[in-house]
């Protein structure tokens, strides 16, 4: 295969790997801090000084970092950003299980808080847009046996409490905890 017109691209959270740019960079304190030039930067600010040997020191092969010829680091999605991830794409996770509600004739709706409180949850966990789906997952996983087989529900909001209290592990067992309309 002719690889010559195909872009790779190669990404990952690299855990660790701050740790041995910072010895290399002598930006590491041991001890007491001291206010001032000895504390410690923001791990973007660290992965701006990487070198290829910082990789091949955090375990890649040469023979794989000798073929990558730009290394960049780009900065950790903010809450804001998480927040449109999981909303403004065509095909965002609000979107996917407001359709699938839609086939059972349910319309599933979430509070501006809501979507906040989750953009949140996924920024306090540090895996960018991967913790979106795990927390809606966590958080539809009952609703989307119960909301369809109850048949007098046909709007269902999710607020800012519901999530709060899903992700503290109070689990919402009956559909009449909900907040929902009743189909006249």
């Amino acid at each position: 295969m002719d690889t010559s017109n195909i872009l790779f691209i190669c990404g990952g959270a690299f855990v660790g790997l701050e740790k041995i740019i910072g010895q290399r960079t002598g930006k590491k304190s041991i001890g007491f801090v001291q206010s001032g030039k000895n504390q410690q930067q923001p791990q973007a600010d660290n992965f701006k000084h990487l070198e290829p040997e910082d990789l091949i020191r955090f375990g890649m092969i040469p023979e794989f970092i000798g073929r990558v010829p730009v290394i960049a680091a780009v900065e950790p999605l903010n809450e804001e950003v998480l927040m449109s991830i999981l909303t403004q794409p065509r095909n965002a996770l609000v979107k996917q299980y407001q359709k699938l509600l839609a086939m059972d004739e349910v319309q599933l709706e979430f509070t501006q808080d809501a979507l906040w409180a989750i953009a949140q949850e996924a920024y306090q966990r540090k895996t960018g847009a991967r913790a979106l789906r795990a927390i809606l997952e966590h958080l539809m996983l009952d609703m989307m046996y119960e909301l369809p087989s109850s048949h007098d529900i046909r709007r269902h909001l999710i607020t800012k409490e519901m999530v709060e209290k899903r992700l503290n592990k109070e689990l919402l067992v009956h559909p009449a905890a909900y907040s929902h309309q009743k189909s006249a």
